[in-house]
């Protein structure tokens, strides 16, 4: 079960982002004088548009973390599962999670484009890794 461990540790780096998204994004609209309530109902309002693309990097990372790392958890799970989260695989889920938080990290700060396609694609090949092994534990 020691696999659980990456899945904790990605778990608490979307909340870090998620306090980091508000820490930026509430002041921000302050400053803008934004009323959420009036956002909610005009149609086509978007704080993409409203806010500083800077502001919304974290947003949009905070989103992200609720995309592909969820095929993580489930591999991460399933491997748990299977008692065939040791060695290479526990390696390999520590290492994706450590480039899905320099992904953040990227997108959240710089965010330059082609650096985080080459980030994400390794993130990517290392799911698929992990993937390859739970399929050749599960069959």
């Amino acid at each position: 079960m020691t696999i659980l461990q990456p899945v904790v540790a990605l778990l608490a780096w979307t909340m870090v982002m998620w306090v980091w998204m508000y820490a930026t994004r509430i002041p921000a609209m302050q400053q803008a004088k934004i009323d959420p309530q009036s956002l909610a109902n005009t149609p086509g309002a978007s704080l993409d548009t409203l806010l500083p693309v800077r502001v919304q990097w974290k947003a949009k990372n905070y989103n992200h973390l609720h995309e592909a790392p969820t095929v993580f958890y489930a591999v991460a799970l399933v491997l748990a599962l299977l008692e065939a989260g040791e060695g290479l695989a526990l390696w390999l889920a520590w290492t994706y999670v450590a480039i899905r938080v320099a992904h953040s990290l990227l997108q959240a700060t710089i965010n330059k484009i082609v650096l985080r396609f080459l980030v994400f694609n390794l993130s990517q090949a290392v799911l698929v890794a992990l993937i390859v092994m739970a399929a050749l534990a599960a069959f």
